[in-house]
């Protein structure tokens, strides 16, 4: 029997998971900085930062109010299975409960007209930046992320040619931590998209960053590529807050694509210490 996911409860979804994701960090990057700090990863003041980052978000939760001043664009993505049957205007009341959450919430607006021509605050944080995508795995799936302007501004995207391989791309990830991690407000989660092109691999780098901290990479490969790059971004010793030692990520997150022979397109994408997304099964 085929399930069916409509506008209205894509909507209802999309309001609770912004007042969710506004106040609340990650749970799975919260663990991550916890673990850092029993684990001894991180001393002197690289340790105080992380017990703010932890003292902050419990601050968020007990209050109701915003982890970050920065509450950032909201990203949607559905993810529909092949068993789901959704209207053609599935996203059509995701601006609408965006407008909602963020008046309701006592959330910043910052979301203006036009890139280049009006940038006239909408006053509402709408429109949202959504996507609907077809995916074989069964069930429907929304991804809700608030993004802040200083993670997202620290991201990159180079078309290498393909003989640069490996050693390219984790060039590509260590020039963009190096040169943008202190906007992009550390510990991060480094997601890094490889193959597809131009236009689809920064979407590979950003869906990256749904994936829980401490889950298994998508192959051995994968896994022991991310443990690479993550020790050497540590080694840079940028620091919680820029502010030196370690961690400067707590994980590196790759996901991958074909792509033409002649190419070898690599995004970068860093989540920053106030990670804000949610995941929602609809339709069940």
């Amino acid at each position: 029997m085929e399930r069916v996911v409509t506008a209205e409860a894509v909507g209802d979804a999309v309001y609770e998971a912004i007042r969710e994701c506004a106040v609340t960090l990650r749970p799975d990057y919260r663990a991550s900085v916890q673990d850092a700090l029993d684990m001894g990863a991180a001393e002197g003041r690289a340790a105080s930062v992380l017990q703010d980052i932890l003292r902050n978000a419990d601050i968020g939760v007990q209050s109701d109010v915003p982890i970050c001043q920065d509450t950032g664009s909201v990203w949607v993505c559905l993810e529909v299975g092949p068993d789901v049957m959704i209207p053609g205007d599935v996203l059509s009341c995701v601006d609408d409960a965006v407008a909602r959450a963020y008046e309701q919430g006592g959330l910043r607006m910052s979301i203006v007209r036009d890139a280049l021509f009006n940038r006239e605050n909408t006053k509402t944080n709408a429109p949202a930046f959504s996507e609907v995508r077809l995916v074989d795995e069964s069930g429907c799936r929304l991804h809700v992320m608030l993004k802040g302007g200083g993670s997202d501004n620290a991201s990159r995207l180079v078309m290498l040619p393909p003989g640069e391989g490996r050693d390219g791309v984790i060039r590509v990830v260590l020039d963009a931590v190096r040169e943008k991690a202190a906007n992009a407000c550390p510990p991060l989660v480094v997601g890094v998209g490889v193959g597809g092109t131009f236009d689809k691999v920064a979407g590979l780098s950003k869906r990256a960053l749904l994936r829980p901290v401490g889950s298994p990479a998508e192959s051995l490969e994968a896994a022991g590529f991310e443990r690479e790059v993550l020790q050497a971004v540590n080694d840079l010793g940028i620091g919680p807050a820029a502010l030196g030692g370690n961690p400067t990520a707590v994980a590196v997150h790759l996901k991958t694509a074909p792509c033409h022979i002649a190419a070898l397109p690599v995004a970068v994408n860093m989540g920053c210490c106030a990670m804000r997304s949610k995941t929602v099964e609809l339709g069940s």
